[in-house]
């Protein structure tokens, strides 16, 4: 099968950033799945957009869905970078299958994913109340898919064996202290146990995809925490009114959309995956997370990964898997085998594509 894949190859569109995180986990997966036996072609969008602009862009991305005769083009939108009419060419006109994978349904379908959507074949969405909302809007063909791990790039060093060894740190966290993770941060060294944390934003800095995927295995216990950023500013607000057009000009938006980003400001409170589930127990770490919209669904509480309700239970288990290295160990290679099992991204994507008719 041929795949024109668009989507951004560097972190917020930015080099100095590094790749993105679909860069790692979409693109590696898709290029390597099955074997390599599928041909990828990569459509960087926000790198050509740097090069050329938005328009060129554009023009470009509607000129390599004609010429490349893809049998899909799968989308991972980032913002308003690609037009609707862009959207709406490649899916009318080019004979493809348009897919897109949207993100963050649990916030961002009130203004941004129900807008889009209309614009492809297929769609696909991690929140598990979103398939309701895009059947409300007359949307049927929608994957009710999930974040997973890219077993190419996340697996256990090569000395790691689940076995009890020494090991570099106690409690590690990696993501930015957005919401109230400065202040979990503090009451866990509060409460006499030694965490690290890394992350822009975060003393330590932000650390790089091989060390990150290191330290899984080198520590003994993994957090994980799944609260959004909850803590409105200025320009939170300011960004239900107004907006920034490709020329930087800021606008006052459409009346009918204030609404719709209200919604959507509030639904950021709402807990749901991250990569991170499936990526720590991938690389053979021991999770301990908070709870998330559905999780239990792909993991089991205690077996598999363990979940904390509250910053008592959190520091409760902390403590008790410190001290208990063999069930530690025995959670850790049960959560490994079970990602290995049921969640890499070759096994999400041949999903899709037997779902949306692409392969049988």
């Amino acid at each position: 099968m041929k795949i024109l894949y668009i989507a951004l190859k560097y972190d917020y569109g930015d080099p100095k950033r590094g790749h993105s995180f679909e860069h790692y986990n979409f693109y590696d997966s898709l290029v390597k799945m099955n074997g390599g036996k599928h041909e990828i072609v990569y459509f960087p969008l926000d790198e050509v957009m740097n090069e050329v602009g938005r328009d060129e862009m554009n023009r470009r991305l509607i000129s390599a869905a004609y010429e490349t005769k893809p049998d899909l083009c799968f989308f991972f939108l980032f913002t308003d970078e690609i037009k609707s009419e862009t959207i709406r060419e490649i899916t009318e006109k080019s004979g493809a299958v348009t897919f897109n994978w949207f993100a963050d349904d649990h916030w961002r379908f009130d203004n941004f994913s129900k807008y889009y959507a209309p614009l492809f074949h297929w769609v696909g969405t991690t929140d598990s109340h979103a398939p309701a909302k895009y059947e409300r809007i007359g949307h049927k063909n929608v994957v009710k898919t999930q974040w997973a791990c890219n077993h190419f790039l996340y697996k256990p060093s090569a000395e790691f064996a689940f076995r009890p060894r020494d090991y570099k740190h106690d409690v590690t966290f990696v993501g930015q202290p957005h919401s109230d993770r400065r202040q979990v941060a503090e009451t866990v060294r509060a409460s006499g146990v030694d965490i690290q944390c890394w992350g822009g934003g975060w003393p330590s800095g932000k650390i790089d995809q091989d060390k990150m995927i290191d330290l899984f295995a080198e520590s003994r216990v993994n957090l994980n925490l799944t609260k959004g950023s909850v803590r409105y500013s200025l320009t939170d607000f300011a960004r239900i009114f107004l907006g920034k057009r490709s020329d930087g000009r800021i606008i006052v938006k459409s009346p009918r959309l204030w609404i719709d980003n209200i919604k959507s400001l509030l639904n950021r409170r709402r807990e749901q995956i991250k990569g991170r589930n499936f990526e720590i127990p991938g690389s053979g770490g021991f999770l301990l997370t908070s709870d998330a919209d559905n999780l239990r669904d792909y993991y089991e509480d205690g077996k598999e990964i363990v979940i904390f309700e509250n910053m008592a239970e959190l520091i409760g288990k902390i403590k008790y898997y410190l001290g208990h290295e063999e069930e530690r160990i025995r959670i850790a290679r049960a959560g490994y085998e079970r990602t290995l099992r049921e969640h890499t991204y070759e096994k999400r994507f041949n999903e899709i594509f037997r779902t949306i008719g692409l392969i049988k």
